[in-house]
Formats: C-alpha cells, structure tokens, sequence
C-alpha cells in the first residue's frame, strides 16, 4: 500500500469508535502510525474496533471531547460528534458542545503540540441550499433556530474556530465538508438513509421514504471518503480548505429505495411520510477543489458499495436480535 506519510506518527482520532472514525483508524495503522482513539460511545460502539483490541500501535480511551484532554501526539484528526438526525436531536444541547466545546479543546490541544489538526465538517452548513451542486464558496442557507441547528450551527461555529485559530496562531488546519456517507459500520439505527432502507428491507418492514421521494442525495462509500481525509491531511501546509469530499453522483432518496429492494429481494412495501423541518431538498457537491487540489475522486460505484454495505448488515442483523 502507497504510503502517504513519511515517517511513524503518534495520531489522536476523535470519534474514532465511530462509523467513519474506526475506517479512520485501519488505514492509518495499516500505514504503521501509532494511533490513540478517543471515544465517549455515545453513538461509536467498541464493535467497531473490537478487531484491534491486540494492535500494538492501538490504544483506546473513553473520553469527551466537550473535557479538555492532555496527550502527546504529532497529529490531529478531529471526528467527535453525532451525525444522524436521531442521534444528534436526542440531545441538541451536548449535540452543539461536542462540536464548539470539543473544537475548542482539540484545537487548545494542537496549538500547545504545535502540530497538524484535520477537522471533519459537514454538507450540512450549506443547509437546504439555494445553490446546486453547493461549492465550497458558497455560504448556506442555514435555520439558526431548528431542530436540526445544533448540529448545522454547531460545525459552522467549528469552522469558524479552525479558522480563527489558523489566522491568529498560525495553527496548521486541514478541514473537509463531508457529504452523504455509507457503508460497513453504519449504525443499524442512525436513522440515515442508507442503513434505514438496508436495515427495513433485511427485517422485511415497510421502507419508509419521509416526502415525495423526489429529494436528492449523493453518497460516497467510506474507502473513498477516508482516502480523501488522508489525501487532505498530506497535502501541503497551503491547503487549509475547506474541501467539499463526497460523491458528485446523484440520485434521488425513490431511486436508492429501488435499489435496496432490488438487491435485498425483500418483499418489504414503500411507505411514504411528511418531510421533516428543514430537510435539504438537494445535495451534491463540487468536488473540483478536492480533485484539483488533492487529485482525489469517489472510486466505488453505488450498487458496489451497497452490495458490500448489505452484506455487512446481514451479517451483523441477527447478532443485535441476540442483544
């Protein structure tokens, strides 16, 4: 495998029992960094890491990130907060914490070690957007004040303190806007999309399309999105982004239920229910900047990766039945 560093490093991954941060943590063991992966559990699940209970270069700790935190580390990639709708709404309070307070700690953190911090942002700080497909100049159009603002409002106060730290400290930033994401390690009741279809069709229940089924999304499978994070992360110290990384590819929430019911051959129904408040109508990112800068693209093709993403779920449904 190409590696993209040249030397071992000491790297501290928030999050990193999570759905995106324990993909996280593979490739960079697999490079033969060392690496420490913070988690309070409250969505990441130790089922996620549990294959590197034994890693010599892999250690644990259950901490949040909302505490300040001292290690010795040489890099920085920041992941910690919920990302579903479901998991973010339980508690919106802790939900804009994790992102603003955790941001706060992280960076404390990188600007004492003088070291590198990649911050995961999302799609979701250009809210339902006015543009199409969204660029990374563009500014959103964001509800301060709804149910989804703690998490919306909470990475653009993020953003916002990466910057300011970079502009005021000289702090060497890395920071990417995530776009829709899928894959093995999914939470089986995030309540996105991807799993929510997945998980119904596999049990045989009704799939559940909130609107018309007209709105659009586009999703990038993990291994894309992971060698995006490492591509940004080894660029160099001019590229602070942010850079848009998903998947250009879009298809509307109706076509992807086809699919899913295509390749589980289920005999669930579609079922439909009112959009909630302030759901995005469409989303696709410009990844020029990504491709430009970082000369990355999305490899894995949607019916690829949802034939992996379903074999994964079928195999894990029956062992959470149990639990």
């Amino acid at each position: 495998m190409t590696r993209l560093y040249d030397s071992r490093k000491r790297i501290l991954v928030t999050g990193g029992a999570g759905f995106l941060g324990s993909h996280l943590v593979d490739r960079l063991l697999e490079q033969g960094h060392e690496v420490i992966c913070l988690d309070n559990l409250f969505t990441g699940t130790k089922r996620n890491i549990d294959h590197l209970h034994n890693h010599p270069r892999f250690e644990f700790m259950r901490h949040d990130v909302t505490f300040p935190l001292y290690v010795e580390v040489d890099e920085i990639y920041n992941l910690a907060c919920p990302a579903s709708p479901v998991h973010y709404q339980h508690d919106p309070v802790q939900t804009t914490k994790t992102s603003v307070h955790g941001a706060i700690n992280m960076l404390g953190l990188a600007k004492r070690l003088k070291c590198k911090i990649f911050h995961a942002s999302t799609s979701e700080v250009y809210g339902d957007p006015h543009v199409h497909p969204q660029t990374e100049d563009y500014w959103g159009h964001v509800n301060p004040i709804g149910p989804r603002s703690c998490y919306d409002e909470g990475k653009r106060c993020a953003e916002t303190l990466f910057f300011d730290y970079h502009r005021q400290h000289d702090l060497q930033i890395k920071v990417v806007r995530i776009f829709n994401t899928y894959g093995p390690r999914m939470h089986h009741a995030d309540g996105r999309v991807v799993s929510n279809f997945i998980v119904q069709a596999l049990r045989g229940e009704d799939i559940t399309i909130y609107g018309d089924g007209s709105q659009t999304r586009s999703f990038c499978y993990v291994d894309d999105l992971v060698e995006g994070f490492l591509r940004m992360t080894a660029s160099g110290p001019e590229i602070t982004g942010p850079i848009n990384i998903g998947n250009p590819g879009e298809f509307t929430i109706g076509e992807l239920a086809e699919k899913v019911l295509a390749k589980t051959d289920t005999k669930s129904k579609v079922v439909y229910h009112d959009l909630p408040q302030d759901d995005p109508k469409q989303r696709r990112p410009d990844i020029t900047r990504a491709n430009t800068h970082l000369d990355w693209e999305p490899k894995v093709p949607l019916d690829e990766g949802l034939e992996r993403t379903i074999a994964y779920f079928r195999k894990i449904l029956p062992e959470l039945e149990l639990v």
